[in-house]
């Protein structure tokens, strides 16, 4: 048994293992560099030496639980392992990697141990899972695809078509969500682990490749089956479990890969950086131009608050399982538009530069290009926003103003966590500690000594996220029936986007709150709390106090340092190469 510091050694160990196998992405005799990554991507294709690294690495491994003989034990773990690879490329970190381990949640979540077992020596082995909610015709709203397994005496027999699914070829086991009932309900669709070696081949076949705009090098296509037979050990967990089984799952999934995608906020932070420090403008470098600074700074702070908000999400998945089905859908839907918004900023730094698909710059077009295309798919921008919106009104009754305090350890970076335990996930959320945080945290910021001249702009802005939560309860309390449904109103949506808010302001100060000058002398300074507070306050829409002079600066400081040192723009400020 590990210690946490041993823990957090090992962890440390394996970022710097993939850092280094990949090496630096700007040499440009690097095989597995940018300019070579960049190349396969416009041939729509995987690097595949890339993959090969991968493979010898073990990627695959991060995907499975230590108790199958992975290395899967942590939810935030994951995440920041991935980032290393999304970094890179967003199609190698989801064509390789992730959409395995989305399939295989379903699997952790409620299969049989033989089911388990056989799933993790499918990946130990290099193997690749491939997840197919989808269906065009109905696409978010799973509970009414038609992708139909109808029960016989001894199994199923598969009848119908899946739509851009990721790997569908390449995959040599699919995790299906299909109808096992005619009659609508949620008991109506159920979830099958498919080995395709076991299928007759002339009863399955599949549909042609579907281009994108970005993440070019995922190979998404279709499958059809066609009265093909299937085993009844193919069921994961009970007949008609489907719903329950992928709204569990979506907790973990929704939670960690918003995570991982903040490898590629780094690479387009970082390319703009170089572009300002490089190029000339009127006699003086970009980075003199004040809104080029203020830009750079503006997307470094977004980096941070997208963090904060991920690393409560995947930390709330061992210590607040009761709560994760809002937070889940919480950071799925507002880390792709925060970054997607960054990414855009940005590009004006870049100015013509941002078009060009090739050289030193060329990975900041394709990150614009990759980052809107995580928000795509089962759990996309309207998914989650539908997700949170009916709980609301519940959570605004019981949860919030209750003086319940979240967990210390929700917000704490490196420190250890509990074993995973899916069982403890609920479908709604039952309490809202991280929220609920906001409650008195104004209060709490005047008799911070380490606030020090930051402690009254910190304090009102503390003090506007308390009373947008108020002005939210009273609104989430008074939500109309119809607003609790899929036919709910514009507002009902502009009040989850508010509520998101204030769970990324809630996250951010309490990754202040909960840092000591010892551990992080840099996240437990008061100057990047009151930059992330201040752009999170702004969208909400209230009056903003005055910042102490030369907060800007602080984090231009912290932005150039990690540059010119070669360390991440997140939490970890974790060393990379290149």
């Amino acid at each position: 048994m590990l210690t946490p510091s041993q823990e957090e050694v090992t962890v440390q160990q394996r970022v710097a293992e993939l850092e280094r196998r990949f090496g630096d992405p700007a040499d440009p005799d690097n095989p597995l560099g940018l300019d070579v990554l960049l190349a396969a991507d416009e041939r729509g294709e995987l690097l595949a030496a890339a993959e090969e690294e991968l493979a010898a690495f073990g990627l695959n491994a991060e995907f499975v639980p230590r108790h199958l003989g992975g290395r899967l034990d942590r939810i935030d773990t994951l995440g920041r392992v991935l980032r290393a690879v999304f970094r890179r490329d967003a199609s190698l970190g989801l064509g390789y990697g992730a959409t395995s381990f989305l399939a295989a949640v379903a699997v952790w979540a409620g299969g049989t141990r033989e089911q388990q077992r056989e799933v993790a020596e499918l990946l130990l082995g290099g193997g690749r899972l491939a997840i197919a909610y989808h269906e065009l015709a109905h696409g978010n709203d799973f509970v009414r695809n038609e992708f139909r397994a109808v029960p016989t005496d001894d199994g199923f027999v598969l009848e119908g078509e899946k739509h851009v699914i990721n790997n569908v070829v390449r995959a040599e086991a699919l995790v299906l969500f299909s109808r096992t009932e005619e009659s609508a309900g949620s008991r109506s669709h159920s979830v099958l682990l498919v080995d395709k070696s076991r299928l007759p081949t002339d009863r399955y076949g599949y549909l042609p490749r579907y281009e994108t705009v970005g993440v070019r090098g995922c190979q998404n296509a279709g499958v059809r089956f066609s009265e093909c037979p299937l085993a009844g050990d193919a069921l994961i967990g009970r007949l008609g479990d489907g719903v329950e089984l992928a709204l569990r799952s979506f907790q973990i999934t929704r939670s960690v890969l918003p995570s991982m995608i903040l490898g590629g906020g780094d690479t387009a932070l970082r390319t703009a950086v170089g572009f300002a420090l490089d190029r000339k403008l009127y006699h003086r470098s970009v980075l003199e131009i004040p809104h080029a600074r203020a830009t750079i700074v503006g997307a470094f702070t977004d980096l941070l608050i997208s963090d904060c908000l991920a690393l409560a999400a995947t930390r709330a998945v061992h210590l607040l399982p009761e709560a994760t089905s809002v937070y889940a859908a919480a950071v799925k839907y507002l880390l792709p538009k925060l970054l997607t918004e960054t990414a855009y900023d940005l590009s004006i730094v870049l100015g013509a530069n941002f078009y060009v698909r090739e050289g030193a710059y060329g990975a900041f077009q394709k990150h614009v290009r990759d980052l809107p295309m995580i928000s795509l798919g089962h759990a996309g921008t309207a998914a989650c926003q539908a997700t949170i919106i009916p709980q609301l009104p519940r959570l605004a009754r019981t949860s919030w103003f209750t003086g319940t305090a979240a967990p210390a350890g929700l917000f704490r970076v490196r420190d250890p966590l509990p074993p995973l335990d899916t069982g403890r996930l609920v479908l709604v959320a039952g309490s809202d500690a991280l929220v609920g945080s906001l409650e008195g945290a104004a209060e709490r910021i005047a008799e911070e000594r380490r606030a020090g001249e930051y402690t009254g702009a910190l304090t009102a802005l503390a003090a506007a996220l308390e009373d947008e939560l108020r002005s939210l309860q009273a609104e989430c309390r008074d939500m109309p029936p119809k607003d609790r449904t899929v036919l709910a109103s514009p507002k009902a949506y502009a009040i989850a986007d508010r509520y998101t808010l204030l769970l990324a302001g809630a996250a951010c100060l309490g990754v202040w709150s909960h840092q000591s000058p010892e551990d992080d002398a840099f996240l437990a300074s008061p100057a990047w709390l009151a930059a992330a507070l201040t752009r999170l306050v702004k969208r909400l829409g209230h009056p903003l106090p005055k910042l102490p002079d030369g907060w800007d600066d602080r984090l231009l400081d912290e932005v150039l340092n990690r540059f010119h040192e070669a360390r991440s723009y997140d939490l970890y400020d974790t060393p990379i190469a290149g």
